[in-house]
């Protein structure tokens, strides 16, 4: 096994599952990057290339469009936390973030009763924007895509941890969610501005990544284990992948969620995360305790894991550090933090709770 402390990030080619040789180098250099990265690329990962190609054609369109017709569909409309946040909305690491965004989700409907989860009413609508109805189709034949990918993915992951094909499957949501992301041109002179702070995933189980600007904007930045920025360029034809925090829980630490931020900079950048969702019911113990045995086992060395940054220490985690008892539970404190306007309107009986439990 390679170092622990990457200066590069590793590509997988999904293509290598079609013979057992080539499938057996992926797991092994799948392995590697679980354990010792926390961030790869996938290639040949036979999303289709006009389902990309209508997606990222429509992202200047739709920032582009008005801010009245922007606002029509404000995430403050949204007890779902879905919709449209501006430039400025959202704070990261106690910070500001330079960025524009409409947030989508698999499209569900809204059951919640005061006798389900709090954590359900995330659960929800999409607001789709009046002045561009094109723009659904797209993104729901998108998230059909990345949904089909990403669970492709897990079995994978789980082959190359020793683990069942289907093993981690039951962990997932019935919600994924998808983020179309604007940064801004910084102001003349500032190179290294915040797009967003440091931060790991928290929005579930893994990130799927498109770079969707020309390759020659960078701005992607992964933490490596000795406090060194690893940048993380956009390649053409794939996907930035990372693991989430959840994830992190489920494997008991052994495969960690890498710290990472977005830099703006003279060039306006676009980029389309999706994040594969985990049950809103799952709650700690269950997280921690259903693979625990396994993933203390001697094959997963603490050597070969490799540890982790100062910085990547001190990121604020709830569920890895205990404070709530569900995932859905921490998901709804994120969501609060970041859009405190959203968690005042919808959220009063907890807002309290969630925004002062540092």
């Amino acid at each position: 096994m390679a170092s622990s402390n990457f200066t590069s990030i590793p590509t997988i080619d999904l293509s290598k599952i079609t013979s057992p040789s080539s499938k057996a180098k992926l797991l092994y250099d799948l392995r590697h990057a679980l354990l010792s990265v926390g961030f790869l690329y996938v290639t040949n990962h036979s999303v289709p290339d006009h389902v990309i190609k209508e997606l990222v054609n429509a992202l200047p369109l739709l920032f582009d469009l008005p801010s009245f017709a922007k606002n029509e569909v404000a995430l403050q409309n949204s007890s779902h936390f879905l919709g449209y946040s501006e430039t400025g909305a959202e704070t990261t690491a106690g910070k500001v973030d330079a960025r524009e965004q409409f947030e989508f989700s698999t499209e569900l409907i809204d059951d919640w009763t005061p006798e389900n989860l709090l954590a359900d009413r995330l659960k929800g609508p999409n607001q789709w924007p009046s002045a561009y109805p094109e723009l659904r189709q797209v993104v729901e034949r998108y998230i059909e895509e990345l949904t089909r990918l990403s669970e492709k993915f897990l079995e994978l992951v789980a082959e190359a941890l020793d683990l069942p094909p289907t093993t981690f499957l039951s962990f997932l949501s019935d919600q994924h969610r998808l983020k179309l992301v604007h940064y801004p041109q910084s102001l003349p002179g500032v190179t290294d501005g915040q797009g967003v702070g440091p931060h790991k995933d928290s929005s579930g189980w893994w990130t799927f990544l498109l770079q969707a600007s020309d390759p020659s904007v960078k701005g992607l930045q992964a933490l490596n284990k000795s406090g060194d920025w690893i940048d993380v360029p956009n390649i053409p034809g794939t996907f930035v992948v990372n693991i989430g925090q959840g994830f992190e829980v489920v494997t008991n630490g052994v495969c960690k969620a890498t710290t990472h931020r977005v830099l703006s900079g003279p060039s306006e950048r676009f980029g389309v995360p999706f994040f594969q969702g985990m049950r809103r019911d799952l709650t700690k113990e269950e997280a921690v305790g259903t693979l625990k045995e396994h993933f203390e086992a001697g094959r997963f060395a603490r050597e070969e894991v490799g540890m982790e940054s100062q910085e990547g220490r001190q990121i604020d985690s709830a569920f890895l550090r205990g404070k709530y008892d569900t995932w859905g539970e921490t998901q709804l404190r994120t969501k609060i933090r970041s859009h405190r306007d959203v968690g005042r309107k919808f959220y009063g009986d907890v807002f309290e709770k969630y925004t002062n439990d540092d």
